[in-house]
C-alpha cells in the first residue's frame, strides 16, 4: 500500500484517475482496472481507512481524505483528467434522501477544480414501472419509485453542472452488479443458501434482466474515460453485460454445486422464493427492507441495455464469459474456493 499527503503526477504517463469511494465494490473495482490499464489512481476513501484493509496494487495511491472537504481533495488530485463518482449512500431512504445529493454536489465541485470529466454509474431505476423492453439512452424516464427520481434528479443536476464549460461528464448505466465482493443479490439473497443446495429468487424465472460483472463494466470505465474526448460536454452510454433470466443463473449455480458437493439427494436444487409481501411488512420498521421491496418491479419486467453506442465508441464490451463470471463471483464472497493457483492471484 502507498499513501501519500499529495499527489506529483509522473512526466512519462498522464492518465491519472481519481476514484472517489475507492474502497466499495465498484470503486475497487474500477482501481484495479484503471491501474491495470496503467493509469495513475489516485484513490479516496474515509479518513482513517488505512493499513490493512487497503490492498496494495501497483499504481495506486490511497487518499484518506474526507470527500467533503473537496478543495483538500482537489489540491491533492491535482494532474487528475478523470473522477470516477463511486459513492453510494446506504440503502434506505433516508439515507439517499440526506446523502446522495451531497455526494454528487462534492464530485461535481471536485471534478470542477480539476477541470476533469466526471464519470457516474447509472443503473435502470431512472425508467420507472412502465419502462421499455429495450432501454436505450433516449428512453423517456419516467421513474416511479423513490430512488428512481432521486437517479433522475442526480443525473440532471450532473448535465446542469456541464453547461458552464468546465467540466465534462458521461453516465454510464448497468444492471445489477455481480462480483468483486459481497454486497449484492447474489450474496446477500440469491446464493446465500446454496452450500446447503437451495437459491431464492425474487421473481419469475423466465424473466430477463440486464447483470453487470463488475470486473467487466469497470474495464468498460477505463476504455470509456480513454475514449473521453471524443464524447459531448455530457453523455450517457448503456453497459448491456449478460442479459440472463433465472434458469440460466440456476444452470450455473447447478454446475458449481455439483462439483461442490452441494447438490440434495433429489439432484437439483431447491429453489425458493424471495417473500416480497413478509418484506413490506418488515419494512415498516426496517427501512432497508422497504426500499428493496420497492424494487420488486424489476424482477418481473422484461428489460435489455442496448449498448449500440458504447459499442461504437469503444468497440466491443469486455465480456467474462457467465459461467465463469458466476463462479469467479462465488468465489469472491468466499462460498468457493478459487480453481486459479495463487500465484495467478497476486
Amino acid at each position: 500500500m502507498t499513501t501519500r499527503p499529495r499527489f506529483s503526477p509522473r512526466t512519462d504517463n498522464p492518465s491519472t484517475v481519481l476514484i472517489l469511494g475507492a474502497r466499495g465494490r465498484l470503486g475497487l473495482a474500477a482501481t484495479r482496472a484503471f491501474a491495470q490499464a496503467g493509469w495513475q489512481v489516485l484513490a479516496q476513501v474515509r479518513p482513517g481507512a488505512q493499513g490493512a484493509t487497503l490492498p496494495a496494487i501497483p499504481g495506486v495511491w490511497w487518499m484518506p481524505v474526507a470527500v467533503e472537504d473537496t478543495a483538500a481533495l482537489a489540491t491533492q488530485a491535482q494532474g487528475a483528467q478523470v473522477v470516477v463518482h463511486a459513492l453510494n449512500p446506504a440503502y434506505t431512504h433516508k439515507a439517499w434522501r440526506e446523502q446522495a445529493p451531497a455526494l454528487m454536489e462534492a464530485a461535481i465541485a471536485i471534478t470542477r477544480q480539476l477541470r476533469a470529466t466526471l464519470m457516474l454509474p447509472g443503473n435502470v431505476y431512472n425508467f420507472g414501472e412502465g419502462m421499455p423492453p429495450v432501454l436505450r439512452e433516449d428512453s423517456p424516464q419516467a421513474a416511479t419509485g423513490f430512488k428512481g427520481r432521486m437517479r433522475v434528479q442526480l443525473e440532471q443536476r450532473l448535465q446542469a453542472a456541464t453547461q458552464g464549460g468546465d467540466l465534462c461528464a458521461v453516465v454510464l448505466r448497468a444492471g445489477d452488479f455481480f462480483g468483486s465482493g459481497t454486497g449484492s443479490w447474489l450474496d446477500q439473497a440469491i446464493a446465500k443458501d446454496l452450500p446447503r443446495g437451495r437459491i431464492t429468487w425474487p421473481g419469475p424465472l423466465d424473466v430477463a434482466t440486464p447483470w453487470a460483472y463488475l470486473p467487466d463494466l469497470a474495464r468498460s470505465f477505463v476504455r470509456v474515460a480513454q475514449e473521453r474526448d471524443r464524447l459531448a460536454a455530457f453523455e450517457s452510454l448503456h453497459f448491456a453485460g449478460h442479459h440472463v433470466t433465472a434458469q440460466q443463473w440456476l444452470h450455473s449455480f447447478t454446475a458449481i454445486a455439483a462439483e461442490q458437493g452441494w447438490l440434495p439427494e433429489t439432484g437439483g436444487l431447491r429453489l425458493g422464493q424471495l417473500p416480497w409481501p413478509l418484506l413490506r411488512v418488515v419494512g415498516l420498521v426496517a427501512p432497508t427492507f422497504a426500499a428493496l421491496a420497492d424494487m420488486r418491479y424489476l424482477w418481473r419486467t422484461p428489460h435489455r441495455l442496448d449498448n449500440t453506442r458504447l459499442r461504437a465508441l469503444i468497440g466491443d464490451e469486455p465480456h467474462t464469459p457467465f459461467d465463469q463470471a458466476v463462479r469467479q463471483a462465488l468465489v469472491d464472497v468466499g462460498l468457493v474456493q478459487s480453481q486459479m493457483p495463487r500465484a495467478a492471484l497476486a
